[in-house]
């Protein structure tokens, strides 16, 4: 049987009097949980002073009310709307981003693709478990995969891609070391050989599901009782990323690697991260796609945009100042913004409310579970000379 978990949070933290604030909440073990409007008079447990002290007030969200589970999606990515497939390629195609893995040995991160991880389908550029750069592919039934062979070094900028033939099942990795004296962890005194390629037939042809968004940091996934959500969230930065129609030749891709943008011609996406800056921040989660598609990314759980990026030189410290060098778009696999649930119930202040600190406290009906969601009432006409 599983255990009884109720959690829950407001839309707002401060109301007066008038104002609603709603509460969402979800449970596990329970479909019921029943809620009651307390005021907290002291909330330090030591042993020395009071204790916790809270006193019940009457109002009309006291009652039991219906809950459910509602999942919750960590992680920031990016997703592509692209109703016409065209990042689902019916042939050749070449995948490839500038890369800063912050925790490479974490576990599986997706950086790019299409990828379906419940029905193992698609392609996708990740980092595997080992913390190694792979390209994979899935039919639904079989994966097949290449790998550099290499582990990334954390912390340090990469340009990364992968080409892949369906025609000859012929698929190639590379990566390569991006960082100068002032960008990375580590800088370019130090010998290390940050270089691989690899070249390897795949005797799998993806399948390209209609329904599998076109995720950047992250791939999509489709769980008993939860529907869909996204998993392998990557833990880093991104610049720049894109999609080239065909096995981008190695002169594209040196090109690429020093910084050029790619000619419209054979390019399917390409995501410019280093604009949609203005004086007063950074515009919305939208990322533009500068190719001949328009397919523009939108975040979820706010990527973190205006971070250095692979051609930071070091010298200015704000993306006002050389917004080129701030293509850096940071991922994190914990990050969270809304959990986007719905609401259990709400409740109007009334007027004759004092002001002070509240909570709604919920249990179940066994009693095996308690949340208490806090909230501030202040008064309706401020008298008080001093805030502390």
């Amino acid at each position: 049987m599983p255990k009884t978990r109720i959690h829950g949070y407001s839309d707002k933290i401060s109301v007066k009097a008038g104002d609603t604030i709603r509460f969402m909440v979800s449970a596990e073990g329970t479909d019921q949980a029943q809620a009651q409007l307390v005021r907290l008079i002291h909330g330090d447990q030591h042993p020395d002073g009071p204790g916790f002290i809270e006193k019940e007030c009457d109002a009309a969200l006291n009652r039991a009310w219906p809950v459910c589970h509602q999942p919750v999606q960590n992680g920031s990515f990016l997703t592509v709307a692209d109703p016409q497939n065209r990042l689902a390629p019916d042939g050749a195609f070449t995948l490839h981003t500038f890369l800063f893995p912050n925790a490479p040995a974490l576990g599986r991160q997706a950086i790019m693709g299409r990828w379906a991880e419940d029905a193992n389908a698609g392609y996708c550029l990740s980092i595997d478990e080992t913390g190694t750069l792979e390209f994979r592919v899935g039919d639904g039934a079989r994966v097949a995969a290449v790998t550099t062979g290499k582990p990334l070094v954390g912390q340090v900028w990469y340009f990364v891609s992968a080409s892949y033939d369906p025609a000859t099942g012929h698929a190639t990795i590379c990566q390569d070391g991006a960082l100068n004296r002032y960008n990375s962890l580590l800088s370019k005194i130090v010998p290390f050989d940050y270089a691989a390629r690899v070249e390897r037939a795949l005797d799998v042809h993806p399948r390209m599901d209609a329904d599998t968004p076109f995720l950047i940091g992250g791939a999509s996934h489709a769980g008993a009782g939860r529907g869909p959500f996204v998993t392998h969230c990557l833990n880093g930065k991104v610049d720049r990323p894109g999609v080239q129609g065909g096995v981008a030749a190695d002169t594209v891709l040196d090109s690429l690697r020093a910084g050029k943008a790619p000619a419209a011609q054979g390019t399917i996406a390409w995501w410019d991260t280093a604009t949609g800056y203005t004086d007063r921040g950074v515009v919305g989660d939208r990322i533009t796609d500068a190719g001949p598609h328009g397919l523009d990314a939108e975040g979820v759980n706010r990527p973190v945009r205006g971070q250095t990026g692979w051609n930071w030189a070091g010298l200015n410290d704000h993306y006002r100042l050389a917004p080129q060098e701030y293509g850096g778009v940071e991922f994190h696999d914990d990050a969270l913004t809304d959990c986007k649930w719905e609401p259990a119930f709400d409740f109007t202040v009334p007027a004759d409310l004092k002001s002070g600190v509240y909570a709604v406290r919920l249990r179940d009906p066994a009693g095996a579970a308690e949340e208490y969601i806090p909230f501030f009432v202040r008064a309706a006409t401020p008298r008080a000379k001093i805030c502390m």
